[in-house]
C-alpha cells in the first residue's frame, strides 16, 4: 500500500534526508586512492551517528555495514571490508541512509577516484542525468511508468545496459515501502502520481549489457560481462508544485 505523507511528514523526511545527503557528500570529499571501503564507512557511520541520526543500512537484513561501497563493477551492496584498497581511475558507488525522528533518507552517487577514463566518465554523466529526467517526470497527475520510462529512454538510447533486477522503493517510516520503482517502464502506464507520494529514484546502468549476478557474500551484485556500472539515486516528493528533491545536504 502506498502511503501518502503529511505535511509534517515531508518535513520529517527532508531532516533525516538532509543527513542521509551530507554523508554523501561527505563520502565524495574523503574519497581518495589508497583508503579502504572500511574506512570510508566509519567515516560514515561516525558522522550519521554525530548527527544524532541512525545508520539505516547498518544491521538491516543483516547487512553488516551503515553503507553500501561497491567499486568499479560492483553494481550496489558492496560490503566495506578492510581490504579492498580504492585506486587512482577506479569509480567508487556510495549508496547511504539515515534514520532521524523515525523517518529515512537514502541516497547514493558514484564518484571518481582520482583521474578516471573518459568512458567511465561518461556513464557517470549519463546515469546521474537520466536520474534528473526521471525527477522531471514526477509531476501529479504523470503515471509511475512515465518516472521509470525516463530512465530507460535517456539510458538506451546511448548504449548504456539497465539494470533491471533491483529497483528504487517508496520510502518514509521504512527505507523499503510501495511502491517499486524500476529503471524502465511504459509510458502512461502504472499508478497515478498524487501530492505526498514520496519514493526513490535509483538508476543502475551498466557500460555494457543488463545482466548481472550476486557475489558469494549473498550481497554484492555485479555486472555478469565485468564492465563498470554506475548508481545514483535521490528521494524524492511528488507536491503540487512539482517533484522536491528530499535528500538535498
Amino acid at each position: 500500500m502506498i502511503t501518502i505523507k503529511s505535511r509534517g511528514d515531508l518535513e520529517k523526511l527532508r531532516e533525516a534526508g538532509r543527513v542521509a545527503a551530507q554523508a554523501l557528500e561527505l563520502a565524495g570529499k574523503s574519497i581518495r586512492p589508497g583508503m579502504t571501503t572500511y574506512q570510508l564507512d566509519k567515516i560514515l557511520h561516525d558522522f550519521i551517528v554525530h548527527c544524532g541520526a541512525t545508520p539505516t543500512f547498518l544491521g538491516y537484513g543483516g547487512f553488516p555495514a551503515s553503507a553500501c561501497i561497491s567499486i568499479n563493477e560492483q553494481v550496489i551492496h558492496g560490503i566495506p571490508n578492510r581490504h579492498r584498497v580504492m585506486k587512482a581511475g577506479d569509480i567508487v558507488s556510495v549508496d547511504v541512509g539515515a534514520t532521524l525522528n523515525g523517518f529515512v533518507g537514502d541516497n547514493a552517487a558514484t564518484f571518481p577516484v582520482g583521474d578516471i577514463s573518459q568512458a567511465a566518465q561518461d556513464l557517470l554523466e549519463t546515469t546521474k542525468a537520466s536520474l534528473y529526467e526521471a525527477i522531471a517526470a514526477a509531476q501529479v497527475g504523470a503515471r509511475l511508468g512515465d518516472v521509470c520510462h525516463a530512465v530507460e529512454a535517456y539510458c538506451a538510447e546511448r548504449g548504456y545496459g539497465i539494470v533491471r533486477e533491483y529497483c528504487g522503493h517508496g520510502i518514509g517510516r521504512e527505507m523499503h515501502e510501495d511502491p517499486e520503482v524500476p529503471n524502465y517502464g511504459k509510458p502512461g502506464h502504472g499508478v497515478r502520481l498524487m501530492p505526498g507520494m514520496t519514493f526513490c529514484i535509483e538508476p543502475m546502468i551498466n557500460q555494457k549489457g543488463d545482466a548481472v549476478r550476486v557475489l558469494k557474500d549473498g550481497w554484492t551484485v555485479v555486472t555478469a560481462n565485468g564492465s563498470l556500472s554506475a548508481h545514483f539515486e535521490h528521494e524524492i516528493a511528488v507536491t503540487k508544485d512539482g517533484p522536491v528533491i528530499l535528500t538535498r545536504p
